[in-house]
């Protein structure tokens, strides 16, 4: 077991890699009652192409199956997971994002028995006919209440807009018509490609001694059979950098407008440190143009341009990223205006001086400090990081060394006008 300590942050994780391949990482926090932990495989909505385990040939399976996959892993011959870690005083739940699902849960005590339970449930597949069309039913009713709500289609809208090919562009959850052809044996083949130990993450945070939770996962892991690793291929199409569809307006039950200007990241190869230095380069540069303490800000706020909505982000993995910016707002032609000026405005009088990196560096370093606070934050964070080559606590000694030229270069990476698209949600009577 290896021990990595971070000066900085006080914090010290202990690692291993074991014999079937499943990375195991720990990390202690004093004073924590709780303890956090999570099985996370990299697989996501994302990997729809790919050569099955022990296969040479790519197949394409349905939109929507690894959402519908992680759906099903809760359900057994012998009844629901959730009981058996409701019965251990245990909070349990599950995700799936573009890249990756996880399994996870939270309790103050009977930590071993609860990740016992975690190991096991994941590690043992049962799905049939008819508890696949089952689901079939629940999924499609989530996908229906999804496709109700105005701030999911805007923002999942924009992407759509922004990606030709990529297949970030559907929906996590697939479409009512995609989930429809998912069979127990599409479960059981990307079961058998994605859900091997050395394509999974376990992530340990909280009150435990890292020692005996080692020796226990090894135990547990050492008891079960797995055939052996092989090399996950994966297929993407071409995407091209330019924006899809620059401009698109949906009509929905909302009483304001709603404007989203998407950005298309054209970096979309980077991993690792790079990338690292990219995400972070540019979330301080949208900081700087759309933050509280903007000229943008002041004057959309002033003029009523925006409300408590208002939000910006950049967003980066494997293959794709984007910025987006936008809000609620009575004026989304004069708000869509005043977004392109300040990036135009930036792109001809780069805004950020020195004694500015330094300000937003430092503020960017406190509210990282106190998400670490938070054990939620580390254990799903962490494996983000870590499938894309990072790691969470090169954050802020990358941040520190963050240059003027790094900002400008990320900037460049999604400011190009071709990059650009205008997703709008308008109420009803404004089409009359």
């Amino acid at each position: 077991m290896k021990e990595i300590v971070f000066d900085e942050l006080q914090e010290k994780i202990y690692t291993e890699t074991l014999d079937n391949g499943l990375k195991v990482v720990i990390l202690p926090k004093r004073g924590y009652s709780k303890t956090f932990v999570t099985f996370t495989t990299k697989y996501g909505s994302i990997d729809r192409t790919f050569k099955p385990h022990g296969k040479d040939e790519f197949i394409t399976v349905p939109d929507g199956i690894a959402h519908f996959l992680e759906h099903k892993m809760f359900e057994k011959e012998d009844g629901d997971v959730f009981q058996k870690f409701s019965l251990n005083g245990a909070s349990a739940n599950a995700y799936t994002t573009f890249g990756r699902t996880a399994y996870l849960f939270s309790a103050t005590n009977k930590v071993k028995e609860n990740t016992k339970v975690l190991l096991d449930f994941v590690q043992e597949p049962y799905f049939t006919k008819e508890t696949v069309d089952k689901e079939k039913g629940i999924i499609a009713q989530e996908i229906t209440m999804y496709d109700d709500q105005p701030d999911w289609r805007l923002y999942f809208g924009s992407i759509e807009n922004l990606y030709e090919n990529h297949p970030v562009k559907i929906d996590i959850a697939g479409t009512v018509e995609s989930i429809q052809d998912i069979t127990a044996e599409h479960l059981y083949t990307c079961y058998e490609t994605f859900y091997h130990p050395s394509n999974m993450l376990l992530f340990i945070v909280g009150a435990v001694d890292p020692q005996e939770m080692m020796a226990f996962v090894k135990e547990d892991q050492a008891k079960k059979t797995f055939d052996a690793p092989e090399p996950i291929e994966r297929k993407f199409p071409a995407e091209p950098n330019h924006a899809d569809i620059p401009e698109r307006t949906l009509t929905m039950d909302v009483s304001k407008p709603k404007l989203n200007i998407g950005m298309k990241c054209n970096a979309a190869d980077q991993q690792g440190q790079e990338m690292l230095e990219t995400e972070l380069s540019a979330n301080l540069v949208l900081d700087s143009l759309f933050g509280r303490t903007s000229p943008f800000y002041e004057k959309a706020n002033d003029e009523g341009l925006i409300d408590e909505s208002f939000s910006y982000e950049f967003s980066m993995e494997d293959g794709y990223g984007f910025a987006m910016v936008g809000s609620d707002t009575e004026e989304p032609e004069r708000l869509e205006t005043l977004i392109k000026q300040t990036i135009q405005n930036a792109k001809d009088y780069w805004p950020v001086k020195e004694e500015d990196l330094d300000r937003m560096r430092r503020k960017k370093i406190g509210q990282f400090m106190r998400s670490l606070n938070s054990i939620e934050f580390i254990a799903n964070q962490y494996t983000r990081y870590e499938f894309n080559e990072m790691n969470l606590f090169d954050v802020v000694p990358t941040l520190e060394k963050l240059s003027m030229d790094k900002l400008k270069q990320a900037f460049s990476t999604f400011s190009d006008d071709q990059n650009y698209t205008i997703f709008t949600i308008m109420p009803p009577a404004a089409e009359q």
